[in-house]
């Protein structure tokens, strides 16, 4: 059976193949933790889902097993159950080709695996090679390695299968509409890559629609070897909890088979979304030899030559680099949409002649306030101090975080501070879950890679970026070894100046800087907390986490009684003076509720 597929692959009509049989197991089925789960919860509806693509024209037809590998399973805690999924997946697929009468050949389908995969690859290509096994042994006539958004990770899964299997290998990546894989990878370059392994056809599928997968192979073509396209029926959109697809017409894949075939395709088929319907026309285009009616529409990239922008450092970056002693005061932004009182704090700050620059942070405690970014941005054009927004990850995806710092960019904002952010336990929504896709470890590197003009994944952007990046760093931390190793790589991230968490003796920070060999690599900026009273100092050393209020700082407040206000302004105006011969600069927080009592510091 593998030699007759090669022998089809090469010569006569193209093999048509099925369709979106992930989404539609998930329809048919309820309550399944992944559409593979079916194989042995509902046996009969993956055959009949196989039945109905055979009956529609399908040449070839893919095992159930997109995501049954040990990784993606694992996270669904089927792990127990990789070899009965993958095994009951060919056999009923072989089944329905034997009910159907039809000589279909079987794909085993073996997709990426997932967020949760192994950080080494030598155990990613195990899991690969695990499940090239299972599907072998039971009876495969070919292995389709699909739907790869980053094209290592197919080399990875391409190189375990070979090692492990003979049989005829298809690989296949999904592409957009520039026809570049997520990590930015053109069609052409990755039909290199792939052309230098043992494939015996390679092309596209899933994506954002029939277009998008024709222009990948038209790209792809130059690689001498055969064609496979498969695409998804067009951008899927949310219905309530359904996933709904659009009213792609017959016609419309018909005329997508004819351009397919005009390119040289020798596999055209679907993903998800596409249905029996779907794949009759495909059949129907072949059958008839269709050719193109009107050509390939063929998308150019927007050309955007955007005005260099002129050279511009921060006030922050201009004092740092001369030696200037910086001072800044953290604000919080409203907790609702009348933006005046912290307008109002900002402008008091900023003539006090004290203060260079104010920080804002971004929903504090994780409670929702107005965006730190958005909040900067009202500051610096209002009333014109410069400003340090924090951003954390925990509250939006990686593309969420570059959009924000795109139109903050565009208005002017440039210093930004990366921080984690509180857990979203502390906050108003104690059952919600943080995004964080990435930690601020990787917002540093997403804030580099603009600053270098691409995106987060490589690709190229309109424009660099030129924020001044600032990372946080704990000096008091428990974990000193933790905490310096992680500075190391918010260093190699790409960071430029710190801010500490607060201290309240500056031994701590004599600790840490011994560490690093005696001085910090970067300007760095000390956090004074301005308290007020013993029992807040109490809070702060046994609540929360990262702060720690030394013993004798706790009794000095303690033994002044009714005169802690004082005593605490004291200790903080203690620390600013030793910081100025130390440090870069200081950023103060202020007395709850009382942020002007800041410039109290100063007189």
């Amino acid at each position: 059976m593998p030699a007759r597929f090669l022998d089809r692959l090469r010569e006569g009509p193209p093999l048509v193949g099925d369709g979106g049989m992930g989404v539609l197991v998930s329809s048919a089925v309820p309550r399944l933790r992944c559409p593979e789960e079916a194989n042995v919860r509902s046996p009969d509806s993956v055959v009949s889902l196989h039945l109905g693509f055979i009956r529609a024209g399908a040449d070839l037809i893919e095992t159930n097993t997109f995501g049954a590998n040990r990784s993606k399973l694992r996270a669904q805690f089927l792990e127990d159950d990789v070899e009965a999924i993958n095994r009951a997946a060919v056999k009923l697929a072989r089944d329905a080709r034997e009910v159907s009468g039809r000589d279909v050949l079987v794909a085993g389908a073996i997709g990426p695996l997932g967020d949760e995969r192994p950080e080494s690859e030598e155990e990613r290509a195990a899991i690969f090679a695990e499940q090239a096994e299972l599907l072998e042994g039971r009876g495969v006539d070919l292995l389709l390695v699909e739907t790869f958004y980053e094209l290592q990770e197919l080399v990875t899964a391409v190189t375990a299968v070979r090692s492990v299997s003979s049989l005829p290998v298809v690989a296949l990546l999904t592409f957009d509409e520039d026809a570049e894989t997520l990590g930015g990878v053109t069609a052409e370059q990755a039909a290199a890559a792939l052309g230098g392994l043992e494939v015996d056809g390679i092309g596209a599928n899933h994506g954002v629609g029939p277009q998008a997968a024709l222009r990948a192979i038209e790209q792809m073509r130059g690689s001498g070897l055969p064609l496979a396209v498969m695409p998804n029926v067009g951008l899927a959109s949310l219905a309530g909890r359904r996933i709904v697809f659009p009213h792609a017409t017959p016609e419309y894949f018909a005329d997508f088979t004819a351009h397919a075939q005009d390119l040289g395709a020798r596999i055209v088929g679907g993903c998800c979304g596409t249905t029996p319907t779907e794949i009759a026309a495909i059949r129907a285009a072949v059958d008839e030899g269709r050719r193109p009616t009107s050509p390939l529409v063929t998308r150019a990239r927007d050309l955007v030559v955007p005005a260099p922008e002129p050279a511009h450092e921060t006030l922050l970056q201009r004092k740092l680099a001369a030696g200037e002693f910086v001072v800044s005061v953290e604000i919080d932004p409203p907790r609702g949409g009348n933006a005046q009182g912290m307008l109002e704090l900002a402008r008091t700050l900023h003539a006090s002649g004290h203060v260079h620059v104010v920080d804002v942070n971004d929903n504090p405690r994780a409670r929702a306030r107005m965006n730190g970014l958005f909040a900067s941005a009202a500051i610096e054009r209002l009333v014109g101090i410069e400003t340090i927004p924090h951003l954390t990850p925990r509250d939006s995806s990686i593309a969420g975080l570059e959009s924000m710092l795109l139109a903050a960019h565009a208005d002017g904002i440039r210093n930004v501070l990366a921080v984690t952010g509180d857990p979203p336990e502390a906050g108003d929504y104690p059952g919600a879950r943080g995004v964080y896709e990435i930690d601020s470890i990787g917002l540093s590197r997403v804030i580099e890679r603009m600053n270098a003009g691409e995106d987060f994944n490589g690709r190229e952007i309109d424009a660099p970026t030129s924020f001044f990046l600032g990372v946080a760093v704990n000096p008091a931390a428990d974990d000193l070894d933790y905490e310096l190793e992680r500075f190391e790589r918010k260093l190699e991230a790409g960071a430029q100046f710190a801010m500490t968490q607060v201290l309240f003796d500056l031994e701590y920070l004599d600790r840490f800087l011994e560490r690093l060999g005696g001085s910090c690599p970067i300007p760095l900026l000390v956090g004074i907390f301005y308290v007020r009273s013993f029992q807040l100092a109490q809070r702060l050393h046994n609540e929360v986490p990262g702060i720690v209020v030394p013993e004798h700082v706790q009794a000095r407040l303690r033994d002044a009684g009714a005169d802690a206000a004082e005593t605490g302004l004291a200790i903080a105006k203690e620390l600013l003076e030793e910081c100025r011969s130390r440090v870069e600069g200081v950023y103060v927080i202020p007395p709850f509720r009382q942020p002007v009592a800041a410039l109290d510091l100063f007189s």
